[in-house]
């Protein structure tokens, strides 16, 4: 073999591990077996063993930084961390303003909108009590975080007392660790030297920096944090993002260039500049962050599920590569449907070497026109998964063979159907395809469904290879084989006792949680939701024929008729009956009919409620008939304000809106039996 050869093996090696150990430790969602794993990795470490010369710099062999570890202290956010929204090009950005603008009434719209550098590095949320320091946590999923206090506490250009907020009971500040460029090579630089494993790019550095449990490691590193704004305590003066920015500069802390515009010209003027000037920026940066400027436009504008409506990640130009498709795979997911992947020669797009992509389904395939042995356009842009985003024609050989729709199922041999005029092919093994159930059974314990933290995938895989779990409902049953599962390695008995405890605690449920658990076909959280409301009973919801769904909001007629076969199923419901019999169990859900107590009203929730969180609010809200709007106008029937109510409540009490405080509220829910 030559040296290319060598060196290709390696790369294809450390890319498959590293999509693995990304499965494995960040998603707990692990896509192969361990033994297969351990069998790419033993390929990975002969070839460096024998050609030590042709080792990869950044090869995942010695690297122990930026996997999340299970020692550091979950914390849960005041208030959630959510993620942006990105847009691509001038037409993304100008849709985005137009957006902004519809929901505005006339005497807000066209707001002057702040722009900031989009850091690449890790999001952390900072707490000061009355000036000083006191806590660190990563955005982590949102909702839940590490404490990283001990690693923080060494950044150097960290303010840790903070004079002129002494008379700040709660200052939030939130921003992004990061390593500069010069500190980064100077890092990798003196790794190398001494032999010691060296990082890929300076965000892993950074992050593998902070989950560390000696904090001995992160002081040593050259990391800084820069703030991007201020979540609690910002003083009332101050009602602009640029203003916090300067209140965070006043402070002592670090921030990215920023700038107010007024317009698309403007955006895209400063957008352009910083673009053709980012390598000479200290730090990596991927974009630029458009904020309405106005803290009160920003509240009335409010939030989707995932992101803010007021802010959105404006990215620069994906990059595209080109190289050969050499095979596609089958997997099979959740509910059966067959995604393909595209096996690609590895190549270099955006500074990332891919390998594998997906083609989504077969309908994509057809779309494309791609035949195996096509040289492809493989379109990465930003942080999305990559995608072949187009066939070169005029490279095609006599070589290439066209993808075929596998007739039987890969993993159980199951047939597989394609309905006509549809673009996804599904394996009708259902709860025979072992594919199927792991990923059913992935789905029913996660956060949004039953939520039993601590049964991560690995544990659920491992379980059902041994035969403990061949269904949902066995993950009740786990309890009868305590002593089985203590004896396994990587368990002991606080394990099996914190597992059982949250299998025990994910019995109390709501009726929406269940409905999703159960993974249906076209059933997500709002309608699962909807489900609930509209049928209050589960009993009621599997006696209904496809005609009844359909009067459900926004339940259409193949979403209708998944539901009506999924409950007309024999299996299934053998499970549902076992699941119940088990004792999952819930609260009676009031149906929205027209004589649930709060038909007709309009409520709106803002601020910080101490007993519950504001989507918990919102679904009591609507469980009792409300619908919950996101701005208050003259038709909103009452306002929901929790600690710290911002501009909202001050249009409410303009408006002469009723306005409910939480223990009303919490007596109100006592009333209807919530």
């Amino acid at each position: 073999m030559t040296n290319i050869d060598i060196i290709t093996q390696m790369r294809a090696l450390i890319q498959a591990l590293k999509k693995h150990n990304h499965a494995y430790y960040v998603l707990d969602n692990p896509v192969i077996t361990d033994g297969e794993y351990d069998s790419l990795r033993a390929k990975l470490v002969e070839l460096e063993s024998n050609f030590p010369h042709l080792k990869q710099p950044d090869s995942p062999i010695d690297d122990v930084g930026g996997e999340p570890l299970p020692f550091f202290t979950q914390i849960t956010h005041d208030i959630p961390m959510l993620s942006l929204g990105n847009v691509f090009d001038k037409d993304d950005i100008a849709n985005f303003v137009r957006r902004v603008n519809d929901r505005l009434d006339d005497k807000s719209k066209n707001p002057k909108f702040e722009m900031e550098l989009k850091l690449d590095g890790l999001a952390v949320s900072l707490k000061y009590v009355n000036g000083i320091f006191t806590q660190a946590v990563t955005r982590g999923d949102g909702r839940v975080g590490e404490d990283i206090t001990h690693n923080v506490r060494t950044i150097r250009n960290l303010p840790l007392v903070l004079p002129d907020c002494v008379d700040i009971e709660l200052l939030e500040v939130r921003g992004e660790v990061l390593m500069p460029k010069a500190g980064f090579a100077k890092l990798n630089q003196d790794s190398h030297a001494k032999g010691e494993k060296t990082f890929a790019n300076p965000r892993n550095a950074a992050a593998g920096s902070l989950r560390q449990l000696n904090p001995n490691i992160a002081k040593a590193r050259p990391l800084a944090f820069y703030g991007y704004s201020v979540i609690q305590g910002l003083p009332n003066n101050i009602d602009t993002q640029s203003g916090a920015m300067e209140f965070l500069k006043h402070q002592g802390f670090d921030v990215s260039p920023f700038k107010v515009v007024a317009n698309l010209g403007q955006i895209d003027e400063f957008y352009q500049a910083t673009m053709s000037g980012r390598d000479e920026l200290p730090f990596e940066i991927d974009g630029m962050v458009v904020k309405v400027n106005s803290l009160a436009l920003q509240e009335d504008l409010g939030f989707l599920s995932r992101e803010p409506r007021w802010a959105t990640a404006y990215k620069f130009p994906a990059t595209t590569a080109t190289t050969r498709l050499l095979d596609v795979e089958w997997q099979v997911g959740r509910t059966g449907q067959l995604t393909p992947v595209g096996k690609l020669d590895p190549i270099n797009v955006g500074g990332v070497t891919v390998s594998n992509v997906t083609l989504h389904n077969f309908g994509e395939i057809q779309r494309l026109g791609v035949m195996i042995g096509d040289v492809v356009s493989v379109h990465r842009a930003g942080d999305v998964i990559p995608k072949v985003s187009g066939v070169m024609m005029d490279l095609r050989d006599d070589n290439v063979r066209e993808v075929s729709l596998p007739t039987t199922c890969p993993v159980c041999a199951s047939p597989v159907v394609l309905p006509e005029g549809e673009a996804l092919a599904r394996c009708t093994g259902g709860f025979i395809c072992t594919a199927q159930v792991q990923e059913a059974l992935k789905h029913f314990v996660s956060r949004r469904a039953m939520d039993i933290d601590g049964l991560g995938s690995q544990w659920l895989v491992k379980f059902f290879e041994m035969g403990f779990i061949k269904t949902v409902a066995d993950i009740y049953r786990l309890s009868d084989k305590v002593d089985v599962l203590q004896n396994l390695e990587g368990l002991g008995e606080k394990s099996v006792a914190n597992i059982l405890f949250a299998i025990e605690k994910s019995k109390a449920t709501t009726l929406p949680r269940f409905i999703f658990a159960l993974g249906i076909r076209g059933v997500g959280e709002s309608t699962a939701l909807n489900l609930a409301q509209h049928f209050g009973k589960l009993d009621d919801l599997q006696k209904a024929s496809v005609e009844e769904l359909l009067k459900v909001v926004d339940i259409g007629q193949i979403t209708a008729q998944n539901i009506h076969e999924f409950f007309n199923n024999t299996h299934n419901m053998v499970i549902v009956n076992d699941l119940i019999a088990l004792g999952v169990h819930w609260q009676a859900v009031v149906k929205d009919v027209g004589n649930a107590p709060l038909d007709n009203q309009t409520w709106v929730v803002t601020g910080t409620l101490s007993g519950m969180g504001r989507d918990e609010a919102k679904a009591h809200l609507q469980a009792l008939g409300a619908k919950v709007s996101g701005s208050v106008s003259a038709k909103t029937t009452a306002l929901l304000a929790g600690e710290k109510a911002g501009s909202k409540l001050d249009k409410a009490t303009e408006l002469g809106v009723r306005v409910v405080g939480e223990d009303e509220f919490m007596a109100m829910l006592a009333k209807y039996g919530r």
